[in-house]
């Protein structure tokens, strides 16, 4: 493994586009570079309070990298329900060609929560009552659908920086070229 030389924003942008795809955290496969192993800021102390320098930035480089170089980062989970930071260009060329699933081909849990989104952007929690109608023992189907359309391309989390809650659209309307 390389050292890890990623301190800032920018250098983590730069991380992604040079290594194309990236998991958030350690990858414990040691198949894909991972954000956490490149940055080089301080772990959470013994008798600090919070999360520690190095998770706090990489927490919150994962929602700002695609929120500010949109056309150029994306943010998504690939089989097996890694969440992932990649290039728009590896997107484009190799991950949606390869990974993109039409939602008519998706469980019928999933293209419920996709006929939801469809109307208009929701939240996690409100997609989830919606869909589990409070019933608690739907919670896990619920999130495996949502992953589901993650995996397969058809949602994505919302790149509006006001957004302070997962909002879920579909891919095609934060990402025209894909409809």
């Amino acid at each position: 493994m390389s050292t890890p030389t990623v301190k800032t924003l920018e250098q983590a942008f730069e991380f992604v586009q040079r290594v194309k795809l990236c998991h958030i955290f350690t990858d414990n496969k040691g198949v894909a570079p991972s954000l956490w192993d490149a940055t080089d800021l301080p772990e959470k102390q013994p008798g600090e309070s919070g999360w520690g320098q190095k998770v706090q930035a990489v927490w919150r480089w994962k929602n700002e990298l695609p929120s500010t170089y949109p056309d150029e980062i994306f943010y998504g989970k690939i089989k097996g329900g890694k969440a992932v930071l990649m290039s728009m260009e590896h997107l484009r060329t190799e991950h949606y060609p390869q990974h993109h699933v039409p939602v008519e081909k998706c469980s019928p849990l999933a293209r419920q929560v996709y006929d939801l989104i469809r109307v208009e952007p929701l939240k996690t929690g409100d997609l989830r009552k919606e869909i589990t109608s409070g019933d608690k023992s739907r919670k896990t189907a619920f999130d495996k659908a949502l992953a589901e359309l993650q995996i397969t391309l058809n949602i994505v989390r919302s790149n509006d920086p006001a957004n302070e809650n997962d909002t879920w659209l579909r891919l095609a309307e934060q990402y025209p070229e894909f409809g």
